[in-house]
């Protein structure tokens, strides 16, 4: 006869064995939106450090499904391993950090979207040495954004153990939604044939019609409005 904590143990075994195939796809998708240097093989460990770490912590009676609870847990060990890496160079973060406060500030001043060439003009740059940035950036923002969504969700997935981060979490969430909802509508339709469609950039290219080079661009602008726009949320 098998103890109580037997069974449990033969649960998470038999969790982990069925959602290990989870773990691979979330981490091919992921690396499609993160630069080079990231190995496939490391996202893959770090999922799977989630997915038993969920195994463990699952209780069915909350409302979500495993495998809703699990892909949060599994996207989250694999942030955290990509943002111990610190890949990004200096030079990007404090780029990251120039276009929010000009995007920032412009839309202050003029209670609008800024468009492309007044954050340049704020910058005190041409539209192309602005698009240079973006370009520069655009690995870091497409990260970065992940991380922006996800850590609303994480928290969420513990808010029992911290029910005031919880809290704060949710209304960071719907702080998050408000400031997606504000995009223009050209940035809320690439967000959604991106995260919701999974569209590639060449695919979301074509559906714009402007070039892959120029998704990416928005993309690394959108992102950079959202943070300025959530700036009292979350430091850069």
């Amino acid at each position: 006869m098998y103890t109580r904590a037997q069974c449990s143990a033969n649960n998470q075994d038999q969790l982990v064995s069925q959602y290990a195939p989870l773990v691979k796809r979330i981490a091919y998708h992921m690396l499609a939106r993160l630069p080079s240097s990231v190995q496939v093989d490391d996202l893959i460990q770090a999922g799977m450090i989630g997915l038993l770490e969920a195994s463990r912590k699952f209780e069915s009676g909350k409302g979500a499904s495993f495998e809703t609870y699990a892909g949060i847990r599994i996207r989250g060990a694999m942030l955290d391993e990509v943002r111990k890496g610190d890949w990004a160079p200096r030079s990007v973060h404090r780029n990251t950090r120039m276009v929010s406060d000009a995007v920032r500030a412009v839309e202050s001043r003029l209670g609008r979207d800024a468009k492309d060439h007044e954050i340049a003009a704020e910058l005190e740059m041409s539209l192309e040495e602005y698009y240079a940035i973006l370009n520069d950036t655009s690995g870091s923002k497409l990260f970065s954004f992940d991380e922006l969504l996800e850590s609303g969700t994480r928290a969420d997935a513990h808010s029992d153990e911290e029910p005031l981060g919880g809290l704060q979490d949710q209304r960071f969430r719907a702080a998050l939604v408000e400031a997606i909802e504000g995009l223009p509508e050209r940035e809320r339709l690439l967000l959604s044939l991106y995260y919701d469609e999974e569209l590639n950039l060449k695919e979301i290219g074509a559906v714009l019609g402007v070039s892959e080079s120029r998704v990416s661009q928005l993309h690394s602008q959108c992102a950079a409005r959202l943070r300025a726009r959530l700036s009292g949320w979350r430091n850069d």
